[in-house]
């Protein structure tokens, strides 16, 4: 348990039409809208936006906060576990696992600790550093896949799968296009496809994040840009596309060809079909069922304050199961790939 007891009197982080907000520090965390001073969990463009003044961030996503908000954005960079002081208000970060520079926001202030989670997830990637738990008093968590429906296959079976995948379309002499978000799962699917010895090929704004990273020092397979004179190369060959190119004109170049879709969303029955490829992978940068309720108990908290995704079940069931104080809050994150139809078939 945790060793310090909270001030009776303090209430550190609130929600309001700007973001999650704290008024000691005068901060956002993820603001959706512009602000002077933010302090932001990763690099998606949910959760790190245009328009304010400032950035804090982990010092791995500061360059991809500079790739997507412009080279002269003010940014203040943190390691892992590194702590400064804003008013009085102690301010951390730790690891999420969700993509790379993604970072838990940890504030301590009179005895009393919130954690902002962002987007997580427990599984291992080999990319990302690790998720690693972090106790407090209240827990801010996603809820992207807050069902018991989503119990993902172990990582190891899904890369297995996708490369009999690749394999079979090689001897079949196609090639294979896969469909991932340009940040996160795209770079986990050029490391597996680079086990395959084939050439790598992808779309613009995947081949710009992945040169980003690597100039950054990461250890990423290098991939080429997919132009017009791909045409005149012979299958097979692996194409890593973003889900915006899928079923595009773009595409017609790499024929012959079968497409495959990495996301969490491919566990739902009849996912697959409605996006009208030949195969889904479930792979995912969250938290399933079972990831949710590790890393929340992990936590000690007793408040947790439920965000995007299934929040009023499963903020109800930790209600009912825990016994914690759950309630969920409205917010303007996204969720990767997240369609009514898919929410209205898990809760079926």
């Amino acid at each position: 348990m945790m060793s310090e007891e909270p001030s009776q009197n303090v209430i550190m982080l609130t929600f309001n039409d700007k973001g999650i907000y704290c008024a000691q520090a005068a901060i956002y965390i993820d603001p959706w809208a512009p602000v002077d001073k933010a302090i932001i969990t990763h690099a998606h463009a949910d959760h790190a936006r245009f328009g304010s003044k400032h950035y804090l961030c982990h010092r791995d996503s500061a360059t991809l906060l500079k790739l997507r908000l412009g080279p002269q954005t003010s940014i203040q960079c943190l390691g892992y576990g590194e702590e400064i002081d804003i008013n009085g208000v102690k301010v951390s970060l730790h690891p999420a696992g969700h993509i790379i520079g993604s970072a838990q926001i940890r504030l301590s202030y009179k005895g009393e600790v919130w954690v902002v989670s962002g987007d997580y997830k427990l599984e291992r990637d080999g990319i990302s550093t690790p998720f690693d738990p972090v106790k407090c008093h209240h827990f801010v968590s996603e809820s992207t896949f807050g069902l018991p429906v989503y119990r993902f296959p172990e990582a190891y079976e899904v890369e297995r799968d996708m490369l009999n995948w690749i394999d079979n379309n090689r001897k079949a002499n196609i090639n294979s296009l896969m469909v991932g978000y340009s940040l996160g799962k795209a770079q986990r699917i050029i490391e597996v496809a680079g086990k395959t010895g084939l050439p790598i090929y992808a779309h613009g704004a995947i081949v710009n994040i992945q040169q980003r990273l690597i100039d950054d020092g990461h250890r990423l397979h290098n991939v080429a840009y997919a132009s017009a004179d791909i045409k005149k190369i012979p299958a097979p060959y692996v194409v890593v596309m973003p889900p915006s190119a899928l079923h595009s004109s773009w595409m017609k170049k790499f024929a012959p060809y079968e497409v495959a879709y990495c996301s969490g969303w491919m566990q739902l029955r009849g996912a697959r079909r409605r996006r009208n490829v030949n195969r889904g992978f479930v792979l995912s940068d969250h938290a399933d069922w079972s990831q949710l309720n590790l890393a929340i108990t992990a936590t000690e908290a007793e408040n947790i304050y439920v965000t995007h995704g299934y929040k009023s079940i499963y903020a109800k069931w930790l209600r009912e199961q825990y016994h914690l104080n759950a309630i969920e809050v409205d917010t303007l994150y996204e969720d990767d790939l997240l369609m009514q139809e898919d929410r209205d078939e898990s809760i079926q």
